[in-house]
């Protein structure tokens, strides 16, 4: 039987210094090493989620860091989860079901914060009694002194999990060490002893020209620099962020289907189509120009945080006209979840679930009518295609109902396990649904690419993602335990 360890909080001097990167690999390094672990992260803010096994919503990062663990994602993982509305509101989501939105202001302040402490600790210690070790990630900067006392992600959070804290330091935005021993030197005394080791990481160049500035860290902060990890370039982890979305090219190649994701404001759950974007037969870009989307083979609304300002929005700069244009010059158009409510006929918010807007009309491509509702569905499906085939696997999570039209001709896109149906389809190439990770299934790819297949320059054989992610997580934890002193971080953690 393995010896515990204890936990691992990976937190950063700062946001995307690649704390979650560098969880993910530990997740994949303590797997391969025999051990049981699991991630954690208390409080996550993020567009980009996913419905567990259960039927409850989680950040899409811990997710991924449990597929990386080999374990099924659990709300224990990411018990509190902020899904931003606007600039200053988010749906709040604790134990994988939304509580209500919350004014950042008010979120923030210290009043109210006992409850939701607990509840996260709480969620921490149902996780430690089943798995070891426990990978916990922090948030945005470890010194966020203003929020110190309401802090539940840092290092209030380790403190009370007894963790190891790696402080992570992003070398490639410049100002490491100032960063790194800043960051240490705002702790109070009590916190500081936490931290037990720092990585640099997002090293560009020969790693011997670092060799005296990690001497110099050590002596600085009187702690280990446990490996200073190279920038990659050829190993790819779904990403938690959509703010590089727009820069993937959009000129078109020939030889390939050409895939235009229309790039919403609140695009929400864009790791639906990392799938195909890694399919030799496809060339997938974001965009929200006429043009581009105009000349796409295939053209896909994704999912959004705010359906009917992002309907509202493509109405204005003028994609709603192009994906009608594109569709009648012979593209297909696939709506995944809102994107699949923006095709209807309207959608209606009586309610105001999103806000002010109470209804608007659809695109018009399928005969359906939506009704935002304050009940979200969340939940994990096992489906086929209406007109046969093989057992899929997806998930859902939305808001509203989606009914045909009355008196129209309506045919399904698929068949749930539970006999109840999903989506809509006019023909094979205008078709939408509410499951996510539909484009994770290789057999659903064939279909969307199969009436453009004449574009293709050669054949090329359908794409298994899976194998695909299990040999990135693999990379990855080579990776790192080619950059890091894994020996001296398990001595760190079995003290």
């Amino acid at each position: 039987m393995k010896e515990r360890l204890h936990p691992i909080m990976f937190a950063g001097t700062g946001s995307d210094v690649g704390k979650s990167i560098l969880a993910t690999a530990f997740c994949r390094i303590f797997r391969q090493d025999g051990y049981n672990p699991a991630p954690f992260k208390a409080q996550n803010m993020a567009l980009n989620s996913f419905a567990t096994p259960e039927g409850l919503e989680i950040g899409r990062a811990q997710a991924v860091q449990a597929e990386a663990a080999g374990v099924p994602c659990h709300t224990d993982m990411n018990p509190l989860l902020l899904k931003p509305q606007s600039d200053h509101t988010s749906q709040v989501v604790l134990n994988g079901r939304p509580i209500g939105n919350r004014d950042a202001y008010d979120y923030f302040r210290k009043e109210g914060r006992a409850e939701l402490r607990e509840a996260v600790y709480a969620a921490y210690d149902r996780l430690a009694a089943r798995h070891n070790p426990i990978v916990m990630e922090g948030a945005g900067s470890l010194a966020e002194i203003n929020l110190r006392d309401s802090d539940l992600v840092n290092v209030p959070m380790a403190m009370h999990a007894g963790a190891d804290i790696i402080l992570v330091g992003d070398i490639d935005r410049g100002g490491v060490f100032a960063s790194v021993y800043g960051s240490i030197m705002l702790l109070r005394p009590e916190e500081r002893k936490y931290v037990k080791g720092i990585l640099i990481n997002k090293f560009r160049g020969d790693l011997r020209l670092f060799e005296e500035g990690r001497k110099m860290l050590e002596e600085l902060c009187g702690i280990p620099v446990l490996g200073v990890v190279p920038y990659y370039h050829d190993i790819h982890i779904e990403e938690e962020d959509s703010v590089a979305l727009a820069a993937k090219s959009a000129a078109a190649q020939r030889g390939k289907i050409n895939v235009a994701v229309a790039l919403l404001r609140h695009i929400s759950n864009f790791t639906d189509f990392n799938a195909l974007e890694r399919d030799p037969r496809v060339h997938l870009f974001y965009s929200n120009n006429v043009d581009e989307i105009a000349k796409a083979d295939i053209v896909i609304l994704p999912g959004s945080k705010s359906t009917l300002d992002d309907l509202y929005e493509l109405r204005r700069n003028g994609v709603a006209q192009a994906i009608l244009r594109a569709r009648r010059e012979g593209a297909s158009v696939l709506g995944i979840c809102g994107g699949y409510q923006m095709m209807g006929v309207q959608i209606r918010d009586p309610q105001h679930v999103e806000g002010d807007i109470e209804a608007m009309p659809g695109l018009g491509l399928l005969p359906m009518t939506t009704e935002m509702l304050g009940r979200k569905v969340t939940r994990q499906v096992r489906f086929t295609l209406a007109d046969g085939g093989g057992t899929m696997e997806g998930y859902e999570i939305h808001m509203g109902r989606t009914l045909p039209v009355e008196g129209s001709t309506f045919a399904p896109l698929n068949r749930l396990e539970d006999g109840q149906e999903d989506g809509c389809i006019a023909d094979g190439k205008c078709m939408g649904t509410y499951i996510h990770g539909i484009l994770d299934n290789p057999a659903f790819i064939d279909r969307l690419l199969a009436p453009h297949a004449g574009k293709l320059a050669e054949a090329a054989s359908t794409f298994d993602y899976h194998a695909f992610k299990e040999e990135q997580y693999n990379r990855l934890a080579g990776h790192v335990r080619k950059h890091v002193d894994v020996p001296q971080l398990y001595g760190i953690l079995s003290r």
